[in-house]
């Protein structure tokens, strides 16, 4: 709806990027905290933060051109274009190598790595519920068309422009359900947090409910760049989704061998 919040000169601020980077430091701020509620040391957790953001941004990235890899082996130039960097990504993609580069970086520290995963998830929640606002306001992750009482016309030309969105037409805001999704996410892990009974309890919540959402919102979603798989049967992205869910499903299913560890055992 206002893809840029404010536009002096040539000098624009993007609504996206502004939303994102304020989501990105609420979660990491929340994800510290919790960090240092079970003895983790602050320090490593923000650096953490930071490696686990970056892998994120690439991985986003590196999906999005995977989805649309016919088109961009035709035009290898367009990867390296301003498009391409104010596009979003693919968030199963930026999650993923996230979660890669936070692997190897908690390895690398010798930090508690599923107690570590908890401390960050609900703050990976409420920062993905910052950016899908972010991505409501640029126009890019939209829905399909629909005549329902809560669809959302987008007019702004630039819009169009950046992610080929629709304009004129009553749409899905998906942004906005995912984002509603994610805060509830967060909220439920939140008041899980402080009552874990072991070590990657929360993390596996969270890739449980995710996935599970992510799952059927993709249904009304009709912006291109998530792939398909099986013959079209369902998109790229549902597929990582059902990976999510059975994976948080192992780590509940083997909590009998997971003790929450005490914090001061992990400072």
């Amino acid at each position: 709806m206002f893809p840029r919040l404010f536009h002096i000169g040539n000098f624009s601020l993007p609504t996206y990027g502004f939303l994102v980077a304020l989501g990105v430091l609420v979660g990491l701020w929340i994800s510290v905290r919790n960090s240092e509620k079970q003895g983790i040391n602050p320090d490593d957790a923000w650096n953490l933060g930071i490696v686990t953001v970056l892998c994120g941004i690439f991985g986003a990235k590196v999906l999005y051109i995977i989805n649309d890899w016919s088109w961009y082996v035709a035009h290898p130039r367009q990867i390296f274009t301003l498009d391409v960097l104010q596009a979003g990504g693919v968030f199963s993609g930026g999650l993923l190598a996230a979660l890669i580069g936070a692997t190897w970086y908690i390895r690398r520290h010798r930090m508690p790595a599923l107690a570590t995963f908890d401390a960050f998830a609900p703050g990976l929640a409420l920062g993905h519920a910052f950016g899908r606002v972010g991505c409501f306001s640029a126009g890019c992750c939209y829905g399909k068309p629909t005549n329902h009482f809560w669809g959302v016309v987008f007019t702004n030309p630039l819009a169009y422009s950046i992610s080929g969105t629709p304009l004129n037409v009553r749409l899905q805001p998906t942004q906005l359900f995912e984002s509603a999704v994610e805060l509830v996410i967060f909220f439920i892990l939140t008041w899980r947090f402080s009552r874990k009974k072991f070590d990657g309890q929360i993390f596996g919540l969270y890739l449980m409910l995710y996935g599970v959402a992510r799952y059927f919102l993709e249904f009304i979603r009709d912006d291109p760049g998530r792939g398909s798989v099986f013959g079209g049967i369902m998109s790229g992205t549902q597929l990582i989704s059902i990976c999510l869910v059975l994976a948080g499903g192992v780590i509940w299913w083997l909590r009998p061998s997971m003790k929450a560890v005490p914090a001061q055992a992990t400072r």
